[in-house]
C-alpha cells in the first residue's frame, strides 16, 4: 500500500482533483474501487490529491511536455523519460513510458534495448547522444561531459535541449517520489537486505573472509 493516505472521491478538491478523477476513474471512488484503463492501481492520483496544489502543479508538468508548442521530437522525449525510469528503478515510470514509446511506433527491439543502449545498434547516433545525456542527468546528477553536450548541440536547438533537460529531470523527480511513497508498481519491499549466514557461521564482528582457520 502507498505510504500516504489516499483521498476518496468524496474528499477530493473540486478543481484539478475531481477533473482527473472523472477522466481516469469515471464515477468510481478510486480508493474503494481502484484501477485505471491502462491497468495501473491509480494510487499516484489518490495520493497526490493530498495536496491539491501539488496535483495541479504535476498536471501542469504533464501538459507542458505534451503541448504542441514543444519543439522536441516526442520520440527523443520518451527515450529520455524511459531511460531515467530504468536507471532510477521505477517500475511504474518505466512501464508507462515503454507504452508511450510503443504509441509513437517505436519498435519492440528499440524499446527492449533501453536497458542496454550502450551496446545496442538499433539507435541512431543522435538517439544515442540523447540517451547518454539522460544517463548524465539521472546517474550522474547532471554532471555532463562537454563532449556529450557538444554532440547534442549539433542536432538540437538550445530550446530543444532545455525542453529535454526539464522534462527528463521532471521524471527523475517522479521516479524518486514513486519509490519513496511506494506508488503504483513501485509498492515493492526493499530487496537489498542482509542474507543471513548459515547457522553457527555468523559470528558477530567477524570478517566475511575470516574462516576461523589458520592460513596454510
Amino acid at each position: 500500500m502507498p505510504r500516504l493516505r489516499q483521498i476518496p472521491r468524496a474528499e477530493v478538491d473540486q478543481g484539478t482533483g475531481l477533473r482527473m478523477y472523472n477522466l481516469l476513474f469515471g464515477d468510481r471512488d478510486p480508493v474503494a474501487e481502484p484501477g485505471t484503463a491502462t491497468g495501473t492501481p491509480g494510487n499516484w492520483w489518490t495520493v497526490f490529491a493530498n495536496s491539491p496544489d501539488a496535483l495541479h502543479h504535476a498536471c501542469q508538468g504533464f501538459g507542458y511536455y505534451r503541448s504542441p508548442k514543444r519543439k522536441l521530437d516526442p520520440v527523443l522525449r520518451e527515450l529520455g523519460q524511459t531511460r531515467v525510469s530504468w536507471v532510477l528503478e521505477t517500475q511504474f515510470g518505466f512501464s508507462q513510458h515503454c507504452k508511450s514509446l510503443r504509441g509513437l511506433d517505436v519498435s519492440e527491439e528499440r524499446i527492449a534495448a533501453i536497458a542496454h543502449w550502450q551496446v545496442a545498434d538499433c539507435y541512431t547516433e543522435n538517439e544515442r547522444a540523447v540517451l547518454a545525456y539522460a544517463d548524465c542527468l539521472a546517474a550522474q546528477h547532471g554532471r555532463t561531459p562537454d563532449t556529450v553536450f557538444e554532440k547534442l548541440k549539433t542536432f538540437l536547438s538550445d530550446e530543444e535541449i532545455l525542453e529535454f533537460t526539464y522534462i527528463t529531470s521532471l521524471y527523475i523527480m517522479h521516479a524518486v517520489m514513486n519509490r519513496a511513497l511506494r506508488l503504483e508498481y513501485d509498492d515493492i519491499e526493499e530487496r537489498i537486505v542482509e542474507i543471513a549466514a548459515p547457522e553457527g557461521n555468523g559470528g558477530v564482528g567477524r570478517d566475511f573472509l575470516d574462516t576461523g582457520r589458520e592460513p596454510g
